[in-house]
């Protein structure tokens, strides 16, 4: 095995272990009888859900930076690695506003910024290469849904102390 394979395998391994720590830390805040007593929108999606979607969203983010850090050599990749990690701490921020705070309206607020964050990651990975961005594809599609599961949320709860 060459250096370079170590050194891209690695970064691999790296990339993927950086994507999952939103959710490691979104695990420290877990709903609840706080949450299971919330009026919930009609589309909810069953609680055992989240986990391994969420998963694959992991694993697709990380492969998707690890695809734009091969780029390094033909592109500018220090900017879109920059908001890959931003939207990474508005990820992680979410869990604790909305389970940790109980506050589904500043999670809402949170959440809208992480869909932007998003989209301008996955508009910056795109032009550095598509695989990565159409690999954060299905992520900006589930945060889309989860802005109107905490919008739904926050709307049909605001008025219960």
């Amino acid at each position: 095995m060459t250096r370079e394979s170590k050194v891209s395998i690695a970064a691999l391994v790296i990339s993927l272990t950086v994507s999952f720590m939103p959710g490691l830390f979104g695990s420290l805040f877990r709903p609840g009888a706080w949450y299971e007593g919330l009026v919930k929108p009609a589309l909810d999606p069953p609680n055992w859900l989240f986990g391994p979607v969420w998963t694959f969203l992991y694993v697709a983010m990380g492969v998707s930076a690890w695809l734009v850090w091969r780029q390094r050599e033909h592109a500018r990749i220090h900017g879109a690695l920059r908001l890959f990690g931003l939207q990474l701490l508005f990820n992680g921020l979410w869990s604790y506003l909305f389970f940790g705070l109980q506050n589904p309206g500043l999670a809402l607020i949170n959440i809208l910024f992480l869909w932007a964050v998003i989209a301008c990651t996955l508009i910056s990975f795109w032009k550095k290469s598509r695989p990565a961005g159409l690999l954060l594809t299905p992520y900006l599609l589930w945060v889309s849904f989860a802005v109107y599961l905490n919008l739904g949320i926050w709307r049909l709860n605001m008025n219960t102390p």
